[in-house]
């Protein structure tokens, strides 16, 4: 039997799981079920390569359908998105998007429909790569102009606090492996490798906004 299943990914804490969901089903989308994972950039993240996109590899099957808010939520690189997305209808598992409604699936043998469809995958992963990049300078732009006053400029907000902080370079310190600290903590595997690495850093940035 097909399912329908809902991908959400939740890069920042201004984004909420439960809108991305709300906002599928008002479109008419039916889910049997939501995978997302948190606190994951698109960036730098591979759909594969996070932990519950990971899953999804293992749980759609020919003939589901998977929902995504847009394609963004699969991820921001170019190459990416698009190895995804046809991976996905190799496979048979048909790909939706809450906004546009849009529709892709491998099922169509027409060569003219398969080349405006992978033409309109080509161009909306694209889109998601420039919007990611634009972002990103703009960010740059606000931390340079913000440098010379630390009361402005904090950086991201860590997902963690000064306890949590505590308890995951405990946890390092016995000999605990990345990822089961990661899931004791309640953080993504990347946020403890970034720990691990630069715990000075970490202590920084969690003083730099409980401090204000």
């Amino acid at each position: 039997m097909s399912q329908t299943i809902l991908y959400a990914r939740v890069s920042t804490a201004d984004q909420n799981l439960d809108h991305q969901r709300t906002q599928a089903e008002a479109a008419g989308f039916q889910l049997d079920e939501v995978v997302a994972d948190h606190g994951v950039s698109g960036v730098n993240a591979k759909l594969a390569e996070r932990p519950e996109g990971r899953r999804l590899y293992d749980k759609l099957r020919r003939g589901d359908v998977l929902v995504v808010r847009w394609v963004d939520r699969l991820g921001r690189n170019y190459q990416d998105v698009t190895d995804a997305i046809r991976d996905f209808m190799r496979r048979g598992v048909v790909i939706r998007t809450v906004i546009n409604n849009m529709t892709f699936d491998g099922a169509t043998t027409d060569p003219m429909q398969e080349a405006v469809r992978d033409a309109l995958i080509a161009f909306m992963a694209a889109t998601a790569q420039a919007q990611a990049e634009a972002t990103k300078e703009a960010q740059k732009a606000g931390i340079q102009s913000n440098k010379g006053d630390p009361k402005k400029y904090r950086g991201k907000k860590p997902s963690y606090d000064r306890a949590k902080l505590a308890q995951v370079q405990d946890m390092l310190a016995a000999g605990t492996g990345t990822s089961a600290v990661a899931k004791a903590a309640g953080l993504t595997r990347q946020t403890v490798l970034r720990i691990k690495s630069d715990p000075s850093a970490a202590r920084v940035a969690v003083e730099r906004w409980e401090d204000h």
